[in-house]
């Protein structure tokens, strides 16, 4: 006998509670499934609901068979009534699962949000009435396998799922249910959709920084609670770091290089039980170049500073990244504040704080003059928290470095540029630039520094744009007197023939 198609809530909400009253309705469970694939969105949603409340109260009143399910064909024999309505039950709660899976693939993002719902209302359900015997699982009433089955479905590899994540991110603030997505996210294929849905998933979990925070939980354990890994701070900490070591150690795109490292000291380093094992990705991240080796630079300062790294490179990475394009690219103004953050203690050697000097003093010949009112207060700055670097500006042969200057511009190691051997002529040679204020900044070297240093923050944004405006607003127009003949016809004069047919108009 076909169905008639079941569309109206109402019919719907009628046909749960005939199942829920009585057994002998048991059949009635199809017309809901049907519906739950229908292709209308209100009916799915209704379908969605009706499921929800029809399989959580199952769960409840514990009319789902428990244990490992057999196959129908087998209940048919060997089983009492009762048994075999559960098993019939509880595998028609499978196929609401499988088709709810299937919904957060769908087209219409109503679906795939009620879909999520459900299945997340599924979990609490299992968590509080478990249909498997867990007593020897590390993982208790947890239900896990359905869990993983949802993070599969939302790391989807073919389409975005980016706004269908942002609604689950709600969820993970249930302790317990974060510490298992933790763990659900698997090593996958680079495809870079799956890496974009795996990263907007991942830059959302946070750990709580002390373990009397973790107390908000899905699944009630009782008396097992303070055995259970999900209830324990250094357990999260671990699979948070190897969730994203994990997923750090593919080969990535440049621009998630970038989103992954822009988060890095805040939302990913504080959490993470071993820091120091970023180091791998952060070298890696320095050789793509750009501004993706200055915002692995930072990450590594920060392991320096806070986590007792021993990076003795770290200084001839930056060194190295001062190259003419340096004041071209857009990210300039995060540049020299990082740069001046990471060149801010007195305690580097002088031969370093020489060498950055004249690298710089170098490039400032080639640079733009909203560069160069950036490069000169950092010079200067430079020398002032290090005064054993006053000999770069106080040498009597100066006047010759810029004809034999001892300096190598082309060696990579600071410390063997021979940058103490030279001097600041590169300073000298701008007090003759066409740009008054370059100009003038340049010849701050020729009088005693003061202890003060210069706020570089108020240039850093500066743009061509912004000198030009200021230049003309400074700039007094004069009247000049001039002696000639207001036009009147174009090239009119002397018996021009053009003046005859061309006008001024």
């Amino acid at each position: 006998v076909k169905r008639a198609p079941w569309s109206a809530k109402i019919d719907l909400s009628s046909t749960v509670e005939r199942i829920l009253e009585s057994k002998k309705h048991a059949n009635d469970v199809f017309d809901v499934l049907e519906v739950l694939q229908s292709e209308k969105e209100k009916d799915v949603i209704s379908a969605v609901e009706a499921c929800s409340t029809l399989f959580c109260s199952l769960l409840e009143r514990k009319d789902l068979f428990m244990g490992k399910l057999p196959e129908e064909e087998e209940a048919l024999s060997g089983y009492s009534a009762e048994e075999k309505f559960r098993i019939f039950m509880r595998h028609r709660y499978k196929n609401s699962v499988e088709i709810l899976l299937d919904h957060l693939s769908h087209e219409l993002h109503t679906i795939k949000e009620s879909a999520l719902c459900c299945l997340i209302k599924f979990a609490t359900a299992e968590g509080q009435h478990p249909l498997e015997n867990l007593d020897w699982s590390e993982h208790y009433s947890f239900p896990r396998e359905l869990i993983q089955a949802v993070v599969d479905n939302l790391l989807s590899k073919t389409a975005d799922n980016s706004l269908l994540i942002s609604r689950f991110q709600e969820f993970l603030e249930m302790d317990d249910l974060r510490y298992y997505v933790m763990s659900s996210i698997r090593e996958n294929a680079v495809m870079p959709i799956y890496q974009n849905n795996v990263f907007t998933l991942m830059s959302s979990i946070s750990v709580p920084n002390e373990e009397s925070e973790l107390s908000n939980f899905m699944v009630k354990q009782d008396a097992k609670q303070k055995d259970w890994k999900a209830a324990k701070l250094n357990e999260h900490k671990r699979t948070f770091e190897r969730m994203w070591l994990g997923f750090l150690k593919y080969k990535l795109p440049s621009s998630m290089y970038k989103r992954i490292l822009v988060i890095l000291h805040d939302s990913i380093l504080p959490h993470m039980s071993k820091p120091t094992l970023m180091i791998d990705f952060l070298t890696a991240a320095y050789d793509v170049g750009g501004a993706i080796s200055l915002l692995a630079l930072n990450g590594l300062f920060v392991l320096i500073h806070q986590h007792n790294l021993d990076y003795p490179d770290f200084y001839k990475k930056l060194y190295n990244l001062l190259e003419p394009s340096v004041f071209h690219v857009k990210y300039r103004a995060r540049f020299f504040h990082l740069a001046n953050i990471f060149l801010s203690s007195s305690h580097l050697p002088v031969y370093l704080v020489a060498a950055f000097a004249k690298r710089l003093a170098r490039l400032a010949l080639t640079a733009p003059p909203t560069a160069l009112l950036i490069v000169l207060p950092f010079i200067y700055n430079l020398i002032r928290r290090h005064p054993s670097s006053r000999v770069l500006i106080h040498k009597p042969d100066a006047e010759n470095d810029a004809v034999e200057d001892p300096y190598l511009m082309e060696e990579k190691d600071p410390a063997q540029c021979r940058a103490l051997d030279s001097s600041l002529w590169e300073i000298k040679t701008l007090q003759r630039h066409y740009h008054p204020d370059v100009a003038k900044a340049a010849m701050l070297i020729n009088t005693p520094l003061s202890d003060q240093e210069d706020d570089i923050s108020e240039v850093l944004e500066t743009t061509a744009h912004e000198l030009m405006e200021k230049d003309l607003k400074q700039s007094q127009i004069k009247s000049v007197p001039l002696e000639f003949e207001t036009a009147t016809h174009l090239l009119k004069g002397g018996g021009d023939v053009l003046g005859q047919h061309f006008c001024l108009v």
